[in-house]
């Protein structure tokens, strides 16, 4: 597991919330065209900024990007025609060895 304090020097993680209504009767063909929309913006971008993976539930797409700062992953949303309601920078991140 990717911890924050494993990120490279100018680096911070970001959770984005998109509200997507109906994202989780989304076809997987559906979610690979999402995908491949995102990675070619990200390639454009450079690689300051990378997407790690996205959680998909019923009305909404959380995703987890490492990135400069939250304008990039803002303007990443922009280009991509995503929508990007609330953009949160990771302070820490805990499991179940935190309680070790």
């Amino acid at each position: 597991m990717l911890k924050t304090e494993n990120l490279k020097e100018n680096q911070n993680m970001y959770v984005i919330e998109r509200e997507i209504p109906d994202a989780g009767k989304l076809t997987a063909e559906e979610l690979k065209a999402i995908s491949k929309i995102s990675c070619a913006v990200l390639e454009k971008m450079g690689a300051e900024i990378q997407w790690i993976h996205s959680y998909v539930t019923r009305d909404k797409i959380y995703c987890v990007y490492l990135a400069p700062n939250e304008e990039m992953v803002r303007e990443h949303a922009k280009q991509g025609g995503f929508p990007a309601n609330s953009v949160s920078e990771v302070a820490t991140i805990i499991d179940p060895k935190t309680a070790e």
